[in-house]
């Protein structure tokens, strides 16, 4: 062997490392276009549902169970190919796809049609989250995983907030087929700074005390297997199926209910409420990475569990009043406060999974995560809350059902808060046992 094809291997590492930030923001710019595009529906809820004469139990579908569906169930085998082959390219692939997806919506002339293009959205966006979240791990050592993975989570409420103001002023302004098309089409030249500029890391390669298994990769459902065995993993993704569930619902939902029972605009939304949204959002997340890895180099890995617990316990409050308040300012102060507290739990709680799985099934282990999260939260969150709606309106009248269908979704909180302590306690007894 030569000595330049001895040290290509180093020089690859080294560039990879040398370009983790662009990395990790192209990673973060890709996810906020998936959830971007994931829930431009959210605005434009009443407005497609004028023009299709759509219920909200179908509104619910196209925003829960038709997207969900897919995108779940197909992350697995995209997951399996991300552990074996090349992410970078999996990933710009699948960007590509669900961006000219995203774009038919606007095409689309009745009910058909929009289910079978969300369905397409949901295909192309299984490709997007199990690889980044390996490429992330892989780039980052556990003492700033935590803060990466908020980084990268904020392509959530980003991508929620800019898709609201940018889709909100562009339906206001054109209509909704527009502000679709306009929210799809950029993600296809995404798709090729991505394949160009992200450098596919070498696995494992910032686990300096883990040695990557070179043995026969894992079956599916053996990596189903050990994260189940794994009380600390299972906790984590109870825990963030549950918190995932109420966000989906009250993400998708919110903006209908501001119009419903508050008598905001569509543009009132846009423009006053989703920037709140993203700056808020964006001080929580980033603030509640920092803060998870400076509590878990204080006191372990499980005080990022129980620091979430905490952060969901204050949030829960204004999340009720915000829900329950007939006061315009009385709400947008109280959805300030449960942004501030309740956004943080994304890049800790994917931080820990990412640590505790096999370097060899990474991706697997977040596709299962996710395969959980969007089958369960957001196939049922907004599914459940426009059925509920629908069930509710002769007991309460239209303007009020979807304002107590969404009462009911937050109080399923608690729930995910015990599994969130519960997790701190299997995590301290693995390092307990560890030591």
């Amino acid at each position: 062997m030569s000595l330049s094809a001895a040290s290509r291997p180093e020089l690859d590492d080294t560039l990879a490392i040398r370009r983790r930030t662009l990395t990790l923001g192209l990673l973060t710019l890709t996810y906020f276009f998936s959830y971007m595009d994931r829930q431009i529906l959210a605005i434009l809820v009443e407005l497609i549902k004028a023009d299709l004469k759509l219920s909200d139990t179908q509104m619910g579908m196209l925003g829960g169970l038709a997207f969900a569906l897919f995108y779940a169930i197909l992350g697995i085998p995209v997951a399996r190919l991300a552990d074996r082959a090349n992410r970078r390219n999996i990933i710009a692939v699948s960007l590509a796809l669900w961006s000219v997806m995203t774009a038919l919506c606007g095409l689309a002339q009745n009910f058909v049609q929009l289910l079978l293009a969300r369905i397409g959205v949901g295909v192309g966006e299984a490709g997007s989250s199990p690889p980044s979240h390996s490429i992330i791990a892989d780039l980052y050592p556990v003492e700033k995983r935590a803060s990466a993975m908020a980084i990268y989570s904020l392509g959530v409420v980003l991508g929620g907030g800019f898709g609201t103001m940018i889709g909100g002023w562009l339906a206001s302004q054109y209509g909704w087929r527009v502000a679709i098309i306009a929210i799809g089409v950029p993600g296809i030249l995404l798709a090729v700074l991505v394949r160009l500029f992200v450098v596919e890391p070498k696995r494992g390669l910032s686990d300096a005390a883990r040695v990557a298994d070179s043995s026969r990769m894992p079956s599916i459902w053996s990596a189903f297997a050990d994260m189940w065995r794994n009380a600390a993993a299972r906790h984590l993704v109870l825990a963030v199926t549950l918190t995932s569930m109420i966000g989906y619902a009250t993400s998708y939902w919110g903006p209908s209910y501001l119009q419903r029972s508050l008598g905001f605009s569509v543009g009132q939304v846009a423009l006053i409420v989703a920037p709140i949204a993203a700056i808020i959002g964006t001080v929580s997340g980033v603030g509640g990475g920092r803060v998870a890895d400076w509590a878990a180099k204080r006191w372990g890995i499980h005080a990022q569990s129980w620091m979430v617990g905490l952060l969901k316990c204050a949030a829960l409050p204004f999340t009720i009043l915000f829900f329950t308040t007939d006061v315009p300012a009385v709400a947008i102060t109280a959805y300030v406060f449960n942004m501030l507290f309740a956004n943080s739990y994304l890049g800790p709680t994917f931080a820990m999974l990412q640590g505790l799985a096999p370097l060899r099934t990474r991706a697997m282990w977040a596709a299962i995560t996710l395969l959980v999260i969007n089958l369960v939260g957001l196939g049922l969150g907004p599914t459940m809350i426009g059925v509920l709606s629908d069930a509710l309106t002769p007991l309460v009248g239209k303007e009020e059902s979807l304002r107590w269908a969404l009462v009911v979704a937050v109080s399923a909180t608690p729930w995910a808060i015990f599994h969130y302590w519960r997790a701190g306690v299997m995590l301290k007894r693995q390092q307990e046992m560890a030591a």
